[in-house]
This record gives structure tokens, C-alpha cells and sequence, in this order.
């Protein structure tokens, strides 16, 4: 046992303090640690959470940019069946103006010929040719060129 005078007192009560003292300083000095790490770790999770949310956003954006897409796709595909329809049916008139005209040229005149065949009956092989051949024009010839004429404005 230690003798307790009264100059010994004081240094075993400051002994005893010091070691109180250093052993409050490891444990801070952990607890800065562990702070130190913790501070680390909650940084790492809110830069994650960050690039998750920017992720998020990046997402967002392309799904609008892909309906937009969608959209203008279709637009497109409309607007060339629009065209290819439209230049059919341009492609069909000028077809047909330039067969009548040719037609025309030669003398042939279809309504006439769809107008004079026999209904109900099938024509034979002999029956004589449905075009005109003579060079001098006959009444029928000309009333069938003028019910052409009214069909056309029509």
C-alpha cells in the first residue's frame, strides 16, 4: 500500500486524473474517427443519390424524346402515303389524258364501242370490227363524239 502523506496525496490524485484524462482523449479520438468515417459514408450516399436522381431525369427526358419521335415517325409515314397517293392519282390522270388522247388521234372512240356492243349476247368471231373505218364521218360517229364531249365535262 502507498503511503498516504501529504506530499504524496496530490500526485496520486494527479495520477489518477491524468490517466481519467487519457483515456477520455483515446475516446474522443475514436469517436473523431468513427465521425470522420460516418461524414465519409453519408457523403458517398448522397452523391449516389444524386446520380441517381440526375439518372432519373436523363430518363424522363428520353422517353418524351422518344414519343416525340414516335410522333414525328408517324407524321412522316402519313405524309409519304399522302404523297404516294397523291402521285398515283396524278400519275393515273396523265395515264389516262394521254391514252384518250391518243385514241382520239386514231379515231377510236371507246364509249362508242362499249355503247354499240350487244348486251346479253356474246359476239362471234366473225362479227364485223367496231371501229369506223370509213374516212367520211356519219351521224352516229358525230352524235357519239358529242355524247363523249358531255361525259367529259361532267
Amino acid at each position: 500500500m502507498i503511503c498516504c502523506n501529504s506530499r504524496t496525496l496530490p500526485l496520486v490524485f494527479a495520477q489518477a486524473a491524468t490517466r481519467i484524462l487519457a483515456r477520455q482523449l483515446v475516446r474522443l479520438r475514436q469517436q473523431i474517427t468513427n465521425l470522420q468515417g460516418s461524414r465519409a459514408q453519408i457523403r458517398g450516399v448522397a452523391t449516389h443519390t444524386l446520380a441517381l436522381y440526375v439518372s432519373t431525369l436523363i430518363s424522363t427526358g428520353i422517353k418524351g424524346a422518344t414519343k416525340a419521335m414516335v410522333a414525328m415517325n408517324k407524321i412522316k409515314m402519313m405524309s409519304e402515303a399522302i404523297d404516294e397517293t397523291l402521285d398515283k392519282d396524278e400519275a393515273e390522270k396523265k395515264m389516262e389524258e394521254l391514252t384518250n388522247q391518243v385514241l382520239d388521234e386514231i379515231g377510236v372512240d371507246i364509249a362508242s364501242q362499249l355503247s354499240s356492243t350487244p348486251k346479253g349476247q356474246i359476239a362471234s368471231k366473225n362479227a364485223a370490227p367496231l371501229v369506223n373505218v370509213k374516212s367520211e364521218p356519219t351521224t352516229d360517229v358525230d352524235d357519239l363524239k358529242k355524247r363523249l364531249a358531255s361525259l367529259r365535262r361532267l
